[in-house]
């Protein structure tokens, strides 16, 4: 299974574009900062993430504010040059607080 959720915070948002097949689609880089327990040891974890949501999703996706704290969903997939990861955006869930550290 592929699949990610993240609470996280939209840092940059790039111009709504269209693929080929004429789909809406929004390239986001997300901003995650928490702390979380590895090996009983707590860890803090900071992190900025390249991200796309393509389709519906681009709506609700464009009307959070940069910096507005947020949940997103979807899955990992290889970039379109082959480098590095891209989180495919399917769902998002705004929150009215501040991302917290989990």
């Amino acid at each position: 299974m592929n699949r990610l959720v993240l609470a996280a915070q939209v840092v940059e948002r790039g111009a709504l574009r269209y693929t080929p097949a004429g789909l809406p689609a929004l390239d986001l880089v997300l901003d995650h900062r928490s702390q979380v327990s590895e090996d009983g040891q707590p860890r803090q974890v900071a992190m900025q993430l390249k991200a796309v949501a393509i389709g519906a999703i681009t709506r609700p996706v464009s009307a959070l504010s940069l910096g507005s704290p947020a949940q997103f969903a979807g899955f990992l997939a290889a970039s379109r040059n082959g480098r590095g990861l891209v989180f495919h955006v399917t769902e998002v869930h705004a929150s009215d607080a501040p991302v917290a550290p989990v």
